[in-house]
């Protein structure tokens, strides 16, 4: 059973292909995934906060490889940022002028001072997922899975939940066949223009 652990970083799973472009110790496959992804017949992939680093168009690129490469039963789970979680807790209208600066950085940070090239939310997500041509999507909490080899993953450190929004979102993606939702053409369609990717 091929299970990769994608943009691994320091973070080493036993059992798993763990996969970054630096060689840290216990790096077992140094390479850009963002590019080329070359496994056939996987059963998982787990990617755990790293296509929040990576820019959209790359992220859609690596997230059709992930298709290609799972079996048809294959599971991607992705662990990433809520955006809407981040928004609801690092900015308010109302705010009062020190509290509107502050909440200006801390919007900021949350976006860049941590390296994010996108954040999502889970409308997007799962639409970018179709687009990549998943069909099945389930969201499922912090180290928890019907797949026993998906449980007990995450290491990334949690903070409290916004009323029923969480700080992470944590999507498991499977099956054949997905396509982008209509919705999401043309917001996806101006961005794209706007970053100067079409």
């Amino acid at each position: 059973m091929t299970k990769l652990h994608l943009g691994c970083g320091p973070q080493i799973l036993p059992g798993w292909v763990n996969i970054d472009n630096q060689k840290y110790p216990g790096v077992d496959r140094v390479l850009d995934v963002t590019k080329k992804l070359p496994y056939d017949n996987v059963q998982y992939i787990f990617a755990e906060h790293f296509i929040e680093h990576i820019a959209y168009p790359s992220a859609i690129n690596l997230l059709k490889q992930c298709r290609k490469a799972l079996r048809d039963d294959g599971v991607l789970r992705l662990s990433t940022p809520n955006l809407d979680w981040v928004w609801v807790t690092h900015y308010r209208l109302d705010a009062t002028e020190p509290d509107a600066a502050a909440a200006c950085f801390y919007l900021n940070r949350a976006f860049r001072g941590w390296g994010h090239q996108f954040l999502y939310n889970e409308t997007t997500l799962k639409a970018t997922l179709a687009e990549a041509g998943f069909s099945t999507f389930k969201r499922v909490e912090y180290g928890e899975s019907e797949h026993a080899e998906l449980r007990g993953l995450e290491r990334h450190e949690k903070s409290p939940d916004y009323g029923p929004l969480s700080h992470i979102l944590i999507i498991e993606a499977s099956g054949r066949g997905g396509r982008s939702p209509e919705y999401a053409a043309t917001p996806k369609s101006e961005f794209l223009r706007d970053i100067g990717v079409v």
